[in-house]
């Protein structure tokens, strides 16, 4: 059984935990999605210095988690 990444522990996704555990083993696409979440918020953090050139690539990386939190969520709406 694949663990949950610690980047879905967060409050955005409360509400949905268990749908979101069972989705993430049971279906392949919903992990890819989860999967490209995690390493966009990941770079997110390793992009936040004040630097012009890092800041452009955090905001890069700010919108796609943004956008991929947005399909988490309507992808466990569309499937519970």
């Amino acid at each position: 059984m694949a663990a949950i990444p610690d980047e879905l522990y967060n409050v955005k996704f409360a509400a949905y935990f268990d749908s979101m555990k069972e989705l993430y083993i049971l279906d392949q696409k919903f992990k890819v999605i989860c999967d490209a979440y995690c390493a966009s918020t990941a770079k997110t953090e390793l992009y936040k210095d004040k630097s012009e050139k890092n800041f452009r690539r955090r905001m890069k990386f700010e919108n796609l988690s943004r956008e991929l939190e947005e399909e988490i969520l309507f992808y466990i709406m569309r499937n519970r």
